[in-house]
């Protein structure tokens, strides 16, 4: 592919993730291109028709986030940072937002089965932080996920000129809560439920078929019931409750 080819698909790609975040997949395939610089027969002739590009733009997503892990595991070599080089590219690439847009207009699980996938090293990312006494025992694959899924929706309304900057924003503070020292604030452990890599897949596979948002995703076939306990806040009042809340079952 010719350098401006090349220049064009990216720019095409760029302002269909942008306009899918805000308008849906099935945005005018003109106001793509205009806002890719392009012409609408240069859009024909890199994506022959919408669901190609519905599906390019899925691809496309999907090998930036495995990107993203790779590079900063490269990149970085404090475990930590190198965690939140990826959940900061991760969230600049606005696949929390664009993902779900695609669910039910192209094939996610094949496309999994096809593609590379950036669950395997991010997995790996935390696991090097944890291991490196970086970050907190109870933090599993899916609080980094789909914190990163919710950060990245816009906000409502939309219009918020500071919009990226405060997602930028929260996630540091959130980040500062996934070290060791936060643990130690909280009494009791976390509340379920603790999704680990094996369940974000097994969600992630069934929000790609399009289910209706009044449904849950079943639980996984090895789904064994984890107990977490949590305080109660103490009452305001002179008298001090000691009690505690009863154990809830969650994934693991």
């Amino acid at each position: 592919m010719r350098a401006d080819a090349r220049h064009n698909r990216v720019r095409i790609l760029l302002a269909a993730r942008q306009l899918f975040v805000h308008e849906g997949p099935d945005v005018p395939l003109e106001e793509i291109a205009s806002r890719a610089g392009v012409g609408i027969a240069t859009l024909y002739r890199r994506f022959p028709s919408r669901a190609a590009l519905i599906r390019a733009v899925a691809v496309d997503v999907m090998e930036a986030l495995y990107e993203a892990a790779t590079d900063a595991a490269q990149r970085e070599s404090d475990p930590f940072e190198a965690l939140r080089r990826f959940m900061h590219t991760a969230l600049d690439s606005k696949a929390g937002a664009v993902m779900p847009s695609l669910f039910g207009r192209v094939e996610i699980v094949k496309l999994l089965d096809e593609e590379r996938d950036a669950v395997g090293p991010l997995e790996r990312l935390i696991a090097r932080a944890r291991e490196a006494g970086l970050l907190r025992d109870d933090v599993v694959t899916g609080d980094i996920v789909f914190m990163i899924l919710r950060l990245t929706r816009p906000m409502p309304g939309g219009g918020f000129s500071q919009d990226e900057a405060l997602a930028h924003r929260q996630l540091d503070i959130y980040l500062d809560g996934l070290r060791p020292p936060a643990a130690g604030l909280r009494r009791g452990g976390l509340p379920e439920p603790a999704i680990s890599a094996g369940w974000v897949r097994h969600i992630r596979a069934w929000m790609a078929t399009g289910r209706p948002a009044a449904t849950s995703p079943p639980l996984p076939e090895n789904w064994r019931g984890r107990t977490a306990t949590r305080a109660r806040p103490r009452p305001l009042s002179s008298h001090r409750s000691t009690e505690h809340r009863p154990s809830n079952g969650g994934p693991q």
